[in-house]
């Protein structure tokens, strides 16, 4: 049984072992909320809210990507700079990445950022008002970027399925969230799988660059030796073995309607770290949480453990109510010391940090092994 407690700005999750004793309780993961560390201000192109950040630290600052909403939901991203995981020291009054073509003419969406090599690798959802699909954008100094446009297949439901159910049916989740109630033409425009939440792993792993991606409901897995093979063969011929990339999906209550990917995964002595969103259907609509798994270090397709109950989860007013009500959507982390700062996005409105012992949180997927 698990029991959640909330205090000012904390929230212990404590349980009770039935197979030990029914009368001892064990202290699972304390995560400290520390509070709104951006919210939007009266410029133009951040009008209706900050959310959903790309965070790194490099250098002797924290660089954080965050994307900001204009009126009538167009989208962009910002950029603040941190000198500690809490405090800010410089933001920009316009922003670094924009809608610029035509397949993210109505938004730049969600980024996530990782370092490998030399190079900064930015992901983020390319929104064209009908289609939401993850693109690439590549720097050398966090200043100057190149798009490299749409990465991820772009294809109808019904070619997708012809693929993807080579090896036998799909779970019936691909149809509910994914077929689009078999409308094929939205705006003068194809209507395509949406497949977002695209998150790179930050360094090459047996000298191949790997990252995760969503179509819904579960998280897939690419391993490529570089960027310029996802063409439409290679899109064709993964979902010809689609089942095989599938690397995490719904298990829990908390996450049973999809998951997405969050924060770039966080490699440990245990295994990558893997921070995703979990999300699950109630009365008042759907409920985002933060949640973690941890994958092996040199095979990222095999998930070693996961937590049976969300790391943290809405409770605060500005989690609860804003543009979409009932979110905790992380998609940034840093660790100092001993400390692992996640940053996300709070009821699509503001951006929040929540902070955890990384040491106490592996001790704790120890003992929740797959």
């Amino acid at each position: 049984m698990l029991y959640n407690f909330f205090g000012k700005n904390k929230s212990t999750f404590i349980s009770i072992d039935k197979s030990r004793s029914l009368s001892k309780l064990f202290i699972m993961v304390v995560v400290k909320k520390e509070g709104i560390v951006l919210e939007k201000r009266a410029l133009g192109f951040e009008w209706d809210g900050v959310l959903n950040p790309g965070v790194i630290s490099y250098g002797d600052f924290i660089h954080i990507f965050y994307r900001a909403v204009a009126k009538h939901n167009y989208s962009s991203i910002g950029y603040a700079k941190f000198i500690s995981p809490l405090e800010i020291a410089e933001r920009m009054d316009v922003p670094v990445l924009f809608p610029q073509f035509d397949y993210e003419e109505h938004g730049v969406e969600d980024a996530r950022i990782v370092k490998i090599n030399d190079i900064f690798y930015l992901t983020y959802c390319a929104f064209d008002g009908v289609n939401a699909l993850g693109a690439l954008a590549t720097s050398s100094d966090l200043i100057t970027w190149e798009k490299h446009g749409i990465i991820v297949p772009q294809m109808m439901f019904d070619e997708f399925k012809r693929l993807a159910e080579t090896k036998g049916k799909l779970n019936e989740k691909y149809y509910r969230y994914n077929e689009h109630e078999r409308i094929r033409e939205r705006k003068g425009k194809k209507v395509l799988v949406w497949d977002k939440n695209v998150v790179f792993f930050p360094r090459k792993i047996n000298g191949k660059l790997h990252f995760l991606h969503r179509i819904k409901p579960d998280i897939q897995i690419v391993s490529i030796n570089d960027i310029s093979e996802l063409t439409v063969e290679f899109w064709q011929n993964y979902l010809l073995q689609f089942k095989d990339n599938i690397v995490l999906a719904p298990k829990y209550k908390h996450e049973i309607s999809y998951i997405g990917a969050g924060c770039p995964p966080i490699e440990t002595d245990a295994g990558w770290l893997i921070i995703y969103h979990g999300v699950h259907d109630t009365v008042k609509g759907y409920v985002y949480t933060a949640c973690v798994a941890l994958f092996d270090l040199e095979n990222p397709q095999k998930e070693i453990a996961r937590l049976p109950y969300p790391l943290f989860q809405p409770e605060l007013t500005w989690e609860i109510k804003g543009e979409v009500n009932n979110v905790c959507f992380p998609s940034g982390a840093i660790i100092q010391a001993d400390t692992l700062y996640i940053y996300y996005g709070g009821a699509d409105s503001c951006i929040g940090c929540a902070s955890v012992s990384l040491s106490e949180l592996l001790a704790e997927l120890q003992l929740n092994l797959k």
